[in-house]
């Protein structure tokens, strides 16, 4: 119980953590889909990413960054999501650990609310969560690590 209760802690202790792990370039192949995603390193709390999605002959795209909130050397970091060039939405870090973070919207009722990142040796694990019309909705990515720009067999 004690070991939970230090997890839970560890996990909510940190809203500038090092997120180095998540550099790189990383590829989804399912059948029928197409995801990779790309990592730049931290660069003073910055970093920007690309994804794209081929998914039933259509392309996606979503430009995102995780940076700080605010000018402060120690000002927390948060997700700043825009999918397909839309406006961007900003996901606050709530949560962090070796190796996993946790971005949330305080208050907005939008899909996703929350997104997570977890490494997990070459793969790199990505959730997003939150309600639509009511109901509970999750979409998981497990992508593999891959050299810059590689695709899917065909």
């Amino acid at each position: 119980m004690l070991t939970a209760l230090m997890m839970t802690v560890a996990l909510q202790a940190e809203t500038r953590p090092s997120l180095d792990w998540m550099a790189g370039y990383w590829l989804v192949c399912e059948p029928g889909r197409e995801v990779s995603e790309v990592w730049t390193d931290p660069r003073l709390g910055l970093l920007v990413g690309m994804t794209v999605t081929i998914r039933d002959g259509r392309v996606g795209f979503e430009q995102s960054r995780i940076a700080p909130t605010g000018p402060a050397a120690d000002a927390p970091l948060a997700y700043f999501a825009q999918p397909d060039g839309a406006p961007v939405t900003v996901f606050p870090v709530v949560a962090s650990g070796p190796d996993r973070v946790v971005f949330e919207q305080p208050a907005d009722d939008d899909f996703p609310k929350r997104i997570i990142y977890e490494r997990d040796g070459d793969a790199l694990n990505a959730r997003i969560e939150g309600e639509i019309g009511g109901e509970t909705r999750t979409v998981e990515w497990r992508f593999r690590k891959a050299e810059l720009n590689a695709r899917c067999p065909r």
